[in-house]
């Protein structure tokens, strides 16, 4: 009730609540993903029929209002998942202070609406509540089920609240046509088989021609016309849909049996078509909710089978062979949607632009022509009621001739969209396996199966078209909404949405490159370019000009792949959002909880999790600043993390590495990180769900064991550690050191690596085990420390395995697979700690230039000496040099992949922690002997950088990689021409 009325934030009350749950079950209960599933979109969703009800009552010119009991967000926002257009006056419990059943909240509801109690109705399904109302003489009904209490409403009204025809709902003023005119013209065509009167309704979704249901005593039409006003070239063609649904008609693909085309505007103001009404269900939820798994596998197969069948109409035959261009129908589309996407801009959405780019250099081979629908969806099918049947096939006005896997991958669009998604839902975030819906690979073998096409490797260049497509089609109905010309009511929410579908349909084109990259053959592997080129030089290029971006001389195609972004000002506005919260977040509660949390890894608690740290993460999952750190590449469907670019997280990562604790307030630290990677690329479906699940939601953590005492761990090949197959299970024996992680009471996973063949090639032999910290065996012998830094409460363990026991289920990938798994493991893990150094520098930097303005030496300000001046030059300096070639090397990561970035890899663990080291050094020099106290955070940056100068390789194994590849290229160029050719 407290929090109800605004009396408590979202953290206070999630605090004391999940201490009620806790003491009443008797165990600690997380209670953090409370409100996620509270406000998700199946707990929250509104009824249809109270929609329609809603609609017909206003239509009728009376008031609606509703009253909530509410709860305010961390955003300061309240909740309410209803759209409040719908209301005249919206009364919630968390901005007035009042509650339900208080009759308060009702007298304030009722002087609003400026009503009297007996001129207002009250539905609600708790008795307290109807009983309050009651009691001031207001009407009440109690709502049990939706349906009945509307049909009781009805009668209280004395008016229908059913819309008796599904999907319509009273034509929108905006879209009025004069019906007059329409009943004199149906009259002429139908003759004496026209009677009146005429009833008129318009179909509720669509966002293109408005559609219009026209009910006669003994006929149902649709109307289908263009909008009103100025419209963007070569759109709206209703004449070319009358012709394509007339000639499919023709050929026994099911479509509505149209019955005349008028091109007279003078009618209803724009030209039309009229067709016989099909009645049946259209599914407008892709998910098909209330229905049986094998119903919806049912419905997905008769949607495939139907596209087989309009991709199978025989074009000579039904006269469509004219119907479009034949042949570069992908180049023409991207060209057309480019247009009409300039024509419709409003503003610069940087997807886009970079989609415009790269379309164009990555086209297809087009293989067949065949009859393209252009916009082939589940709702734009009507089924028969009771049988998994296709009864008719809507919207052909982006019908044409074309390449029929565009069509294929568009109806796939709602795989890659989420449940939450307005106007276009998706089933992404559900399990399409238990839905019983076929997965897009199963979706597109089934339909090559029924075609007799072979499949296409290039799919995820279809999908960004697709999503492309659409991203260009949301901005045409958002720039019609801001003149009134949208047919849906829903039109303005297409702006919000225009850049997510770029966005999406960029992450396929980032997928498709990597596919590209990973097919090339050997022989064209990648040469370093010396210069700093956006893309390959042209000879018109003027010399000395430099860009900002910088890639490998790959192919022609670089450009198109996306430029080096080497400031936050170049980030999309979704991530640059993200680098602004993660910066206000950190500067407002990490900055001034730091000294208390130094002292609490110095108490005889250190051992234990900070609370402080425990209430940040809370705050930091509130504010969607979680689970950041996964790359696109390593998580396409962004299932686990926030889906950004290795160069997008590279910014964030710098932010993070300002403070020596934010990396685990947003679950984003090492060796987490590097194990939930492993646990995505590698990990089987039950290790996921057993270890993956809980290390996302921050519940436990986890350890590396590779280092050992016995041997130089730098050649990891050189580990002793044995793991022997024995009765059904896999033995763990060895001594393992420098195991960060370990002792922290919530680690419950160690990926352990050791040897299961001494025999095998030599980077064959070693193997990574998932081993639970609860098997007997472990041994943790001490923590270790970092120049007497123990790093609690994880630290750093030296520990011993001895008979360790594990179910050969445990084992990642296979056996001999461990040196593979740990070199996917550390590119991002690199780039991570070298963007965390320069997160280090910088608030050194930042640090050092606040001490040196204030303190005075020798009769002078210690910024007024030559040398600190010449130090803080250098440092920012040697800073921006580590950062340009870390950001180049996660850049190279993201448009050729990991191997192809090796050479970059290793140059930046040489460089980023020594710059480190020296900047911090001059920082530490210039605070004098306070630098070298716990007061700042310059001893710990310290100590840390130069411990990362062995973490994940030291310097010499890393020069050695730089060198021998240098050499490489090298002995590559001296080459005679003829041998290199």
């Amino acid at each position: 009730m407290r929090f109800m009325k605004g009396e408590m934030t979202t953290e206070a009350f999630l605090e004391e609540f999940g201490r009620l749950c806790s003491e009443i079950a008797e165990t600690s209960v997380p209670v953090t993903s409370f409100f996620s599933l509270l406000t998700s979109e199946r707990v929250a969703k509104q009824f249809p029929v109270m929609t329609q009800a809603i609609a017909q009552i206003r239509a009728q010119g009376l008031q609606t209002a509703v009253l909530t009991n509410n709860f305010p967000l961390s955003n300061g926002k309240s909740f309410l998942p209803l759209d409040r257009n719908q209301f005249d006056v919206v009364v919630e419990s968390c901005l007035e202070g009042i509650c339900k059943p208080d009759p308060r909240i009702f007298q304030l509801c009722l002087q609003q609406l400026n009503l009297q109690p007996s001129e207002a109705v009250f539905l609600d399904d708790l008795g307290p509540n109807l009983k309050a109302a009651a009691s001031l003489g207001i009407h009440t009904i109690k709502v049990d089920n939706p349906e009945t209490a509307v049909k009781e409403l009805e009668a209280l009204l004395g008016f229908p609240l059913h819309v008796g025809v599904p999907n319509t709902r009273p034509v929108r003023k905006t879209m009025e046509i004069p019906q007059d005119a329409l009943e004199k013209y149906l009259k002429g065509l139908l003759g004496t088989h026209y009677t009146g009167p005429m009833e008129l309704l318009q179909f509720d979704h669509g966002q293109s021609n408005p559609t219009y249901y026209i009910r006669l005593p003994d006929r149902q039409l649709v109307l289908r016309k263009k909008p009103p006003g100025t419209l963007l070239p070569s759109a709206h063609a209703i004449e070319r849909e009358f012709r394509i649904m007339k000639a499919l008609g023709n050929a026994g693909v099911p479509v509505p049996t149209v019955l005349d085309l008028c091109e007279d505007s003078s009618i209803i103001g724009t030209p039309f078509y009229l067709m016989e009404y099909c009645p049946g269900i259209i599914y407008k939820d892709p998910s098909l909710p209330g229905l049986e798994p094998s119903r919806r596998e049912a419905i997905y197969t008769a949607m495939n089978q139907v596209l087989c069948r309009i991709h199978s109409v025989d074009l000579q035959a039904t006269g469509l062979d004219s119907f479009g261009k034949q042949g570069d129908y992908i180049p023409r589309q991207v060209q057309t949607w480019t247009k009409q996407y300039r024509a419709a801009e409003t503003s610069s959405i940087p997807a886009m632009e970079r989609l415009i780019q790269w379309l164009p250099l990555h086209l297809p081979r087009q293989q067949r022509t065949t009859v393209v629908h252009g916009d082939f969806r589940l709702d734009n099918l009507i089924f028969h009621p009771e049988k998994a049947e296709v009864l008719a096939v809507l919207d052909w006005e982006l019908s044409t001739l074309g390449d029929p896997f565009a069509d294929v991958a568009y109806s796939c669009l709602a795989h890659y969209l989420p449940s939450s998604f307005p106007m276009l839902r998706g089933f992404r975030d559900q399990d399409v396996t238990k839905l019983g819906i076929p997965t897009v690979e199963e979706y597109f073998r089934m339909y090559c199966l029924h075609t007799g096409i072979p499949p296409i490797d290039n799919w995820n260049f279809y999908m960004a078209f697709s999503f492309f497509r659409v991203a260009a089609i949301l901005q045409g109905v958002y720039k019609r909404s801001l003149t009134g010309q949208a047919s849906s009511a829903t039109a303005e929410q297409s702006g919000k949405l225009t850049e997510s579908m770029a966005e999406l349909a960029w992450d396929f084109a980032i997928k498709e490159g990597f596919r590209v990259f990973k097919e090339m053959p050997a022989t064209q592997t990648l040469t370093r370019s010396y210069h700093a080129w956006a893309g390959p030089r042209s000879p018109r290029t003027p010399t000395g000009v430099r860009s900002h971006s910088t890639t490998a001389a790959a192919s022609p195609s670089d450009e198109a792949k996306g430029g080096l972004i080497i400031s936050p000002e170049g980030l999309s506005p979704r991530v640059r959002k993200l680098y602004d919260q993660l910066l206000q977040f950190i500067e407002q509660k990490v900055y001034p909880l730091e000294p208390e949390l130094q002292r609490h890894q110095a108490s005889a608690d250190r051992w234990s999790p900070s609370p402080l740290i425990e209430d940040l993460k809370e705050k930091a999952k509130a504010e969607g600043l979680w689970n950041l750190f996964l790359p696109l590449e390593t998580d396409p469907e962004k299932k686990y993390g926030a889906g950004l670019t290795n160069v997008e997280y590279a910014h964030l990562c710098e932010v993070m590495g300002t403070s020596l604790y934010a990396s685990e307030i947003f679950n984003c630290s090492a060796p987490d990180t590097g194990n939930m990677e492993i646990l995505v690329r590698y990990g089987t479906e039950e290790q996921k769900a057993r270890w993956l699940v809980p290390l996302l939601e921050g519940r436990i953590r986890s350890c590396f064991a590779m280092t050992e005492p016995q041997v130089a761990s730098s050649d990891a090949s050189n580990i002793e550690a044995s793991i022997k197959e024995e009765d059904g299970t896999y033995v763990i024996n060895g001594h393992k050191w420098w195991t960060s992680g370990i002792l922290d009471p919530r680690c419950k996973l160690c990926v352990f690596m050791g040897k299961t063949d001494p025999q095998a090639p030599r980077h064959q032999q070693q193997s990574m085990l998932l081993v639970p910290m609860d098997t007997p065996g472990i041994k943790v012998i001490r923590p270790l420390s970092v120049f007497g830094l123990e790093d609690p409460p994880g630290g750093h363990g030296e520990v011993r395995f001895k008979d360790v026991r594990v179910p050969k289920d445990n084992m990642l990938l296979g056996p001999g697979r461990g040196f593979e798994i740990a070199q996917g493991r550390l590119g991002p893990g690199r780039i991570h700690h070298c963007m965390r150094l320069i997160g280090y520098s910088e608030r050194a930097l930042a640090l050092m230039k606040a001490r040196v303005m204030t303190r005075t030496a020798f009769g002078k300000p210690l910024v007024e000496h030559s040398t600190i001046l010449a130090d803080i030059a250098r440092s920012r300096v040697d800073i921006e040099q580590a950062r340009l070639l870390v950001l180049k090397a996660a850049h190279l990561m993201d448009v050729a992949g990991n191997k192809a970035a090796a050479l970059d890899i290793a140059m930046i663990k040489m460089v980023a922690p020594s710059m480190a080291y020296r900047v911090i050094d001059r920082a530490i020099q210039a605070f004098g002997a306070a630098g070298l106290s716990s007061d700042y955070p310059l001893a710990q940056f310290f100590g840390w950088a130069r411990a990362l100068r062995f973490a994940d390789g030291p310097d010499e194994v890393h020069q050695l990689t730089v060198a021998k590849m240098e050499l490489k290229n090298h002995s590559r160029l001296q080459e005679p021409a003829a041998s290199r050719v």
